[in-house]
């Protein structure tokens, strides 16, 4: 769980696994993980850079919530993080996104599926680098 954790909190890498182009750290909490951080998306239709702040849970879990953006109007989520011994764990990943433009639905949830599969694929891959 802590190597999944660490992965998770290393948003300078998230260009290379999570499908984002480049993030940047503004504000850390004492024990260096990020507090707040910028993020640029360039994905088909949808470009942006946003702002978003974490809250992170020991190595178990971490929070986060769109705190600015001008295309997106929602964007919280969260990684949960169980040991299951063995070197295995277990990843719940819960994301709620909205658009401040109108988009059908079939392509809002077809987006949405694609970025928990590149957020959970990419996740593993680079864990187990």
């Amino acid at each position: 769980a802590e190597k999944v954790m660490a992965v998770i909190a290393d948003l300078g890498t998230y260009a290379v696994w999570a499908g984002v182009k480049q993030t940047r750290v503004l504000a850390t909490f004492p024990d260096g993980r990020p507090r707040e951080v910028e993020m640029i998306i360039d994905s088909g239709p949808i470009k942006d850079t946003y702002s978003i702040q974490y809250q992170w849970h020991g190595h178990q879990q971490v929070n986060w919530q769109l705190t600015e953006s001008t295309v997106l109007r929602d964007l919280d989520g969260m990684y949960m993080v169980h040991d299951l011994g063995d070197g295995r764990s277990e990843v719940t990943y819960r994301l709620m996104v909205d658009l401040e433009i109108p988009v059908i639905g079939s392509i809002k949830r077809k987006a949405e599926k694609v970025i928990v599969d590149t957020a959970l694929k990419g996740l593993k891959k680079r864990v187990e680098q």
